[in-house]
């Protein structure tokens, strides 16, 4: 299958599109992919982002990556809400890393972290019980949540 890895597999996903799923038991802190890609400043960036390119993934405060590259199976990881796998920063790389033992054929994602701007533009689907409906970041799940139900409320008044 497209861009297989001795510990990870791309299939159809549940979630959305292509996913990743673990060939084995893994256990937490179990480095499994880098993010690769493209390195570019942030002036560039931020062009490419308003032309809708969801695989900007910042590294440091002069370069982004952009992984939307042939090269790069990491870019079909999906996000979920309540992840398996975090993303780390590693003398400039970044590695996807198993937040928790992960069960094999189990479907690997990470937060996405993204922020709240256009945020109704990236409906989540990731099925997690804890799921807010919108692909952000943590730090911004409870500000979600809240105006979900404030949005709930005026419509049942």
């Amino acid at each position: 299958m497209i861009g297989d890895t001795e510990l990870v597999a791309f299939k159809a996903s549940p979630i959305h599109g292509l996913g990743g799923f673990a060939k084995m038991d893994l256990p937490a802190g179990t480095r499994l992919l880098e993010y690769q890609g493209e390195r570019i400043d942030k002036s560039e960036s931020v062009r490419r982002c308003e032309q809708n390119n969801v695989y900007i993934f910042a590294l440091n405060d002069r370069v982004d990556v952009d992984g939307d590259v042939p090269w790069n199976p990491a870019r079909y990881l999906n996000h979920s809400c309540s992840p398996n796998c975090e993303a780390q920063l590693d003398d400039d790389h970044i590695w996807l890393v198993t937040g928790r033992d992960i069960r094999a054929g189990e479907e690997i994602t990470f937060n996405y972290g993204f922020s709240l701007e256009d945020h109704h533009d990236y409906p989540c689907r990731c099925g997690s019980p804890n799921c807010v409906g919108f692909i952000v970041a943590e730090e911004f799940f409870d500000h979600v949540k809240s105006q979900r139900e404030l949005g709930a409320e005026s419509r049942e008044c």
